[in-house]
Order: structure tokens, then sequence, then C-alpha cells
């Protein structure tokens, strides 16, 4: 029978339960021996009143009172951040360098890229024949003939959309080369807008260049050479855009120097204009030999406006630049 008077047993603590384990118990062993010696008690709260308050002045008030005195509410650490941590309290030590942009891990290129390729290929799909043919014409011409092409307007506006694909590629090279040999920093909230403006300038370029081409030609040629000639210049700026191709790709997920590419784009370029400039003397200039005529007639309808785009397109991306 138990003793009234005897003192009642005392508690133990955690750390006297967790010895009568052996050292080698693992963490869940531990855990479950304290859960069985020690359950959670009912919590009861103090109903004393708050007498930590100023002398002379009321008892303590609810620190969410609008209406409590400014001692209340203020203090020293009142205004530190970390007393308030609903509050920003900044940035704590010091700021790494931002890793720099490479267009090596550009998302938005890469898919410009292989979106240009997907239209490219379905696009070359509904005009195959007229290319074919038009490929025919272009490495053995008919020397001193008209010869026609029977597109549709589809084929033909397909075309139209391969050129723009074109001055896509070429926008976007453009824009690897101002990266290379202007800035990388632009008064422009994306990159991308960059491009943008650069595809707009070479669309306007190569519109200019086909309007100034139909109006002199009207001028001193038939309608038939005009037309072939048309047809050849929209199959050479769709052929440019298939060689400007793999030189995005390179740029982008190859560790080629700038150089090697910008000198394939140097070979692509000139070996454009030497085809341009045959097939010019074999449409108009074959019957007619007249040399200083042929000099004018590529200098001003080739040379000149392909010197005024990259002087315009340099401009731009001057003015564009940050300059820090």
């Amino acid at each position: 029978m138990t003793d009234p008077a005897a003192p009642a047993p005392r508690q133990l603590t955690p750390a006297q339960v967790l010895k009568w384990l052996p050292p080698t118990a693992t963490p869940a062993q531990q855990d479950s021996i304290i859960q069985a010696h020690f359950k959670p008690s009912e919590i009861r709260w103090s109903k004393r009143p708050d007498t930590l308050h100023l002398p002379g002045h009321d008892k303590g008030h609810n620190m969410l009172d609008v209406n409590i005195p400014q001692y209340y509410r203020e203090g020293f650490f009142s205004k530190d951040s970390l007393f308030h941590p609903e509050l920003p309290g900044g940035r704590y030590g010091v700021a790494g360098d931002p890793i720099p942009y490479n267009v090596h891990s550009d998302n938005v290129l890469t898919s410009l890229l292989l979106v240009s390729l997907m239209l490219a290929f379905i696009s070359f799909s509904g005009v195959k024949n007229i290319i074919l043919q038009q490929i025919k014409a272009f490495f053995y011409p008919a020397h001193g003939s008209s010869q026609e092409f029977n597109q549709t307007d589809t084929e033909l506006f397909t075309q139209l959309f391969l050129c723009f694909l074109t001055a896509v590629l070429s926008a976007l090279l453009f824009y690897f080369y101002t990266l290379t040999h202007i800035g990388d920093s632009f008064l422009l909230p994306s990159q991308y807008y960059l491009i943008a403006i650069y595809a707009a300038i070479i669309s306007v370029y190569f519109v200019v260049k086909g309007l100034l081409y139909t109006w002199i030609n009207n001028t001193f040629f038939d309608s038939k050479r005009n037309e072939q000639w048309m047809t050849f210049l929209i199959f050479v700026i769709t052929f440019e855009g298939v060689l400007l191709f793999p030189a995005a790709m390179m740029q982008i997920y190859s560790e080629i120097p700038v150089q090697t590419i910008e000198l394939y784009l140097i070979i692509v370029l000139i070996l454009v204009k030497i085809s341009t400039f045959y097939h010019s003397y074999d449409i108009f200039f074959r019957r007619n030999i007249v040399q200083v005529q042929i000099i004018l007639y590529l200098c001003a309808l080739e040379l000149v406006p392909l010197l005024l785009l990259w002087s315009i397109l340099h401009i731009v991306a001057n003015f564009l630049k940050l300059n820090i």
C-alpha cells in the first residue's frame, strides 16, 4: 500500500531515458523510447494580469491596437529588419558576378533556327518542282534564250516567304557579328528586338532592290527577260538562305572561330554575286556587249545597295549600343 505522505516520484528527463539504451542505438530507437515515456500534456496559459507597464500608466495593451502610446510602437529595434521578418532586409554578403550572355544557351535563338528550318522544309515541299527547274536553269542556263517558268501564285508566295527566311537568317548572323565586333549591351528591352530590327531592314532591302530592278529593266529590256530575271533573283535569294543556315548553326552549336565563319560568309557572298553577274550578263547583255553598261548596271543595282545596307546596319547597331 502506498504511503500518502510519500513524495511524488520525480519526473525523468530525456537524457536519463536515453541512457537506458545501448550506445549503438539508432535514432529511430531513441525516438521510440522518448515517445513511450513522454506524452504531450495540455498547455495551461497563465491567467495572471500583465503588470509589465510603466509606473503611473495603465496595464499593457495589445500590440495590434493602433491607439497605443508611441513608446509601445517604437523602440531601439523597431526599425531593424531582423526584428520585423515581414519587411525586406536587403542582401547580405557580397554579390557574385552575373553569368555572361552566351548564344550557346539562348533557347529563343535555338527555337528560331528550328522553326525556320521546319518552315523551310514545309515550304520547299510545296514548291519542289519549280525549284528543281530553277536549279537546273541555274547550273545549265539556256544562253541567249528566254526561259519561262510556269509557277502559280501560291508557289510565288511560298518563294517570297523563303526570301523572308533568308532575311531572318541574315539578321541573325549580323546580330552575331554585332556581339563580336560592336557590343553586347543595347538600349532595348531585349536583344531579340535588335534581331527583329535587322530582319526588317534586310527585308526592306530585298523589296527595294526588286523594285529598282523592275523599274530599270522595264525601261531598257523586254518583259520576258525581265520576268526571267525576277524569277532568278527570287531563287538566288532563297538559295542564299540555304547557304547561310549552316553558318548560323555553326555559330551557335560549335566552337568554330568567328573568323572562320566570317570567311565562309564572305565566300558565299562572293559566289552569289558572281552568279548574279553571270546570269545578268547572260540574260540581258549577251547579244549587246557593252562593257561600260554592264559595269554601271551591276554597280548601281548590286554593289551600291549592298554597301548601303551594310552601312545602315552598322549605323543602327552603333546608335542602339549602350555606351558604358
